[in-house]
């Protein structure tokens, strides 16, 4: 359903989405039940038949964009929107269960509730781990292995995702936002490009009052990795944990959290994984960092 005002303004941003994005669409009627909604696409300048997809088909609107990263896509799709108390960020391979909207909407309209994560679960139905910590100096080496919460990030106790309950921020590829909330934020930060904008959202949104929420009660699942990874990609997730961190701490702190990064790059690249190698010289060499972060006039990113 499309109109001039919703409940929802369901937000997606495509680059070479083509096989995801139509079981996306296609599963957003049963999950928005009787919701109004508007669907907006913004297309991050696709090479493979996304747009020839997305044109044929009558259920949202497209908008056509420059890669100019997906936080400023989700952002450019919400001006894009009807006007709606709650914004519904997916990512394109994604898909959302019957009814799970309304149920994820319950949970978003108690009080000081901001965004809302739902049970997501991979393609073989196996549980999702979307729930993280706030990053700190004791988590940067990836250690979620030790199921020990000063060291890891992720969580992936599967009892903690039995109950309804508030989290320091949640995986961005289906988030449910309170309009109220993304507004006082400014939306997502457009600096980050690829990477921690979910994560910085919820902890600015935090910073003010509002609550990240996961909910059991709503359903989806999530592919993962849709639009490719790889070297450059892995630099630029491991170069914005450390802006992140730097821009929510002291610089002496952001020192040290830099520092380990280097250790635990040089460990995975001893361990056998060639992205890493990339991101170290990337690290040790500003200059070899992606562009579009802008990350690279200074020794310790910013």
């Amino acid at each position: 359903m499309t109109g001039a005002a919703a409940d929802v303004a369901v937000v997606v941003v495509t680059y070479n989405s083509e096989g995801h994005i139509a079981d996306l669409l296609d599963s957003l009627p049963a999950a928005l039940g009787e919701l109004r909604y508007g669907v907006v696409v913004v297309d991050n300048g696709s090479a493979d038949g996304t747009l020839d997809l997305l044109d044929a088909r009558t259920d949202c609107v497209v908008v056509r964009s420059s890669n100019d990263g997906y936080a400023a896509g989700i952002n450019r799709a919400v001006r894009s929107s009807p006007p709606a108390p709650s914004v519904l960020v997916l990512n394109p391979d994604a898909t959302l269960d019957p009814d799970a909207v309304p149920l994820m909407l319950d949970v978003l309209r108690k009080p000081d509730v901001g965004i809302v994560a739902p049970r997501t679960r991979e393609a073989d139905g196996r549980l999702s781990p979307t729930l993280r910590r706030a990053p700190t100096l004791g988590r940067v080496g990836g250690l979620s292995f030790t199921g020990l919460a000063v060291f890891a990030e992720r969580i992936d106790d599967p009892g903690a995702y039995e109950a309804e309950h508030e989290v320091d921020w949640a995986v961005g590829a289906i988030l449910l936002v309170d309009r109220e909330c993304y507004d006082a934020l400014g939306g997502l930060d457009e600096s980050y490009f690829l990477y921690s904008e979910e994560t910085d959202f919820c902890l600015r949104a935090r910073d003010q009052g509002w609550a990240t929420v996961y909910t059991p009660m709503a359903g989806a699942m999530h592919v993962g990795g849709g639009s490719g990874e790889n070297a450059t990609t892995h630099t630029m997730q491991m170069i914005n944990r450390i802006r992140l961190y730097r821009r929510r701490t002291d610089d002496r702190r952001a020192w040290a959290y830099f520092a380990l990064t280097l250790l635990v790059e040089f460990r995975r690249g001893v361990l056998g994984h060639r992205d890493s190698w990339t991101t170290l010289r990337a690290l040790l060499q500003p200059s070899r960092r992606p562009p579009m972060l802008g990350a690279g006039d200074a020794f310790l990113p910013r």
